[in-house]
């Protein structure tokens, strides 16, 4: 009779297996691309993804606070009506990384996201819609935030 105990020990072996084998790290860093985290405006996590010069479009959404009270989190919803669409990206302009979120869109995923942003000072953020064909398009909103969050 197998205890819970043992159950436990056999898998944190499997897993440790697994680590040892290089298995997990590039599972992780299979998606990640640097360039985009790293980058420091907006055009250059454009130029990361390969997508093109970023035009207004009215079927790319974004909700957020007109006033955050703490910028430690912001809440903010992304979506499109746009076909095709490959990326959605929430960048916030003035962040020390501009690039706060990438969210990958396939048939089967409906373009509609939530999530939370930290925020450093008052930015325009924006919500960009990349398709498949690397045409970028976005939807602007300036946040004004009262109480700091990366590091204030």
């Amino acid at each position: 009779m197998t205890t819970r105990r043992d159950a436990l020990k056999q898998g944190a072996f499997v897993a440790g297996l697994l680590a040892a084998a290089g298995f997990f790290p590039r599972m992780a860093l299979a998606a990640w691309n640097a360039t985009a985290f790293d980058a420091k405006s907006v055009n250059d996590v454009l130029k990361a993804y390969g997508a093109s010069a970023p035009a207004e479009s009215k079927d790319v959404m974004l909700t957020a606070p007109d006033i955050a009270e703490n910028g430690a989190v912001v809440p903010m919803t992304v979506a499109t009506t746009l076909k095709n669409v490959k990326h959605m990206l929430v960048l916030v302009e003035k962040n020390p990384s501009t690039l706060v979120a990438k969210f990958d869109v396939t048939d089967a995923v409906e373009p509609n996201f939530v999530t939370r942003a930290k925020m450093g000072q008052s930015s325009d953020v924006y919500a960009v819609a990349i398709t498949t064909d690397n045409k970028a398009f976005f939807a602007k909103k300036e946040v004004k935030v009262t109480l700091g969050g990366c590091g204030g």
